[in-house]
């Protein structure tokens, strides 16, 4: 999470605006994405209920490298995912540099930095949520967040 505002910042002082950091599920709904037209990273990401955040903000001055954090994912008690922060993409620094070069970053904005290897659709067969389903993100220092998989009432 950003604490305060920021625009064109590099990668050697990115940190200097970073207020704190937390778990975020990155939930995608993949027959939005592949059947009705809403592409990887637009409508199939911006559900209700979508991109759940916690169990807390721990600030920067608790956790000086995010780049090395153990992440896991597990669906009903399965590990899915077990893995390093430093194994992402993109880090932090980096994330900061390249968002706020074409858009101020305001105190409060949230950046997710993406999601590691362990997918359901990826896998083969591909398996992917159901109802009924609890999905618990763990990182390091962090802690735990936890969420069950709902269906939405079309009629409420």
């Amino acid at each position: 999470m950003i604490g305060r505002d920021c625009k064109n910042v590099s990668k050697t002082n990115a940190l200097d605006f970073v207020l704190g950091y937390t778990a975020a599920n990155d939930v995608s709904a993949r027959d939005w994405q592949k059947k009705f037209g809403g592409g990887q990273f637009c409508r199939g990401k911006s559900f209700d209920s979508f991109a759940p955040m916690g169990p807390v903000l721990i600030t920067k001055d608790e956790i000086p490298n995010p780049g090395a954090l153990h992440l896991e994912t597990r669906i009903n008690g399965e590990k899915r995912q077990d893995t390093n922060t430093s194994d992402l993409i993109f880090d932090v620094p980096t994330l900061i540099e390249f968002l706020s070069g074409s858009t101020t970053l305001l105190a409060g904005s949230v950046i997710l930095t993406g999601t590691p290897s362990g997918v359901g659709t990826y896998l083969k067969p591909p398996q992917y949520l159901k109802a009924g389903d609890v999905v618990e993100i763990e990182i390091e220092k962090i802690g735990v967040l936890s969420n069950p998989v709902m269906v939405e009432d079309k009629y409420a």
